[in-house]
């Protein structure tokens, strides 16, 4: 019967995911510009990708963004996952403050951070009110400096999602090891950073995980803070490929530029899958060595 009951989920996940990606690497080893066909070029498209100008600033721009924004969230989040752990007062509302960002859509995000730093509407306006008039924060109107606004944003959605999955991974830690960290007189922030950290190896995988996936697909963001400007300094992928399959009646260099982006989430999804075998494989042997210790103890006795 639950298979039954799942057969529809299933059906709806091979036919939408599997069966369309499929679709979208073949297409782009075709020749299709306004609606797809099945003109076969060979590699033609993919190397008319990495000629093209606008993709190589995508690219350029999806590793700084995506450094920074992991980094910073997964170094905030740890850290308000330490704050969140400490049993304070109003816990709940402090989560729920944290998760939210996390919670709004990403176009809301956006639309925020612009106002925020809106030269005309935003933080510089504010200031400059006060008498500071010679204040100047427009991160969004320099090309040089729009993509560290988009960047501030990113981390200000995924920080809290973050801080939720670490903090979990901290009330997993056990209790007597604590105690323990405590009898030796160890300080409880080097019991955070060198004790408690490589035990949550789990919980910062899926973490990271999730941000990379996140920083890979970041579309709204982008379209509503800058629209991919000034001119083209915050171009991310993800725009380069809705562009070109719908805007430029590209549909076969844009598959070319979908499927690069697939790369790397088949990569982490890979290294996720290897470390949970590995940890399958560890907790095997472990059981099957606590199993045969009675019977070598009954040979020995004997």
């Amino acid at each position: 019967m639950a298979l039954i009951g799942l057969t529809p989920m299933i059906a709806t996940a091979v036919g939408v995911f599997v069966i369309c990606i499929i679709y979208s690497i073949v297409l782009s080893f075709t020749n299709s510009r306004l609606l797809p066909n099945f003109e076969f070029i060979g590699f033609a498209q993919y190397e008319r990708l990495w000629e093209t100008p606008r993709w190589l600033i995508s690219v350029r721009n999806i590793w700084l963004f995506g450094f920074f924004s992991i980094a910073f969230n997964m170094i905030f989040g740890y850290l308000l996952a330490v704050f969140m752990d400490q049993r304070i007062k109003q816990e709940d509302a402090f989560r729920t403050i944290f998760l939210y960002p996390f919670a709004m859509s990403l176009v809301v995000t956006g639309l925020v951070w612009q106002w925020i730093m809106d030269p005309n509407l935003g933080f510089q306006s504010a200031v400059r009110n006060m008498g500071f008039t010679d204040f100047r924060f427009s991160p969004l109107t320099n090309e040089a400096t729009a993509i560290y606004g988009v960047i501030v944003a990113g981390i200000w959605n995924g920080v809290g999602v973050t801080m939720a999955i670490l903090l979990a991974g901290l009330r997993g830690v056990d209790e007597e090891v604590w105690k323990a960290a405590r009898v030796d007189g160890i300080p409880t922030w080097k019991t955070y950073l060198f004790i408690t950290l490589p035990m949550m190896r789990g919980a910062f995988i899926t973490a990271f995980v999730l941000q990379c996936v996140g920083v890979v697909r970041v579309y709204d963001l982008i379209i509503a803070m800058t629209q991919g400007g000034p001119g083209i300094s915050t171009q991310m992928p993800a725009v380069f490929v809705i562009q070109h399959i719908s805007g430029r009646s590209n549909v076969g260099l844009g598959m070319a530029a979908a499927t690069m982006m697939l790369l790397p989430i088949i990569v982490l999804i890979a290294i996720q899958q290897y470390f949970a075998w590995r940890s399958r494989r560890r907790a095997a042997g472990i059981g099957a060595a606590v199993a045969t210790l009675p019977q070598a103890q009954g040979v020995k006795a004997s």
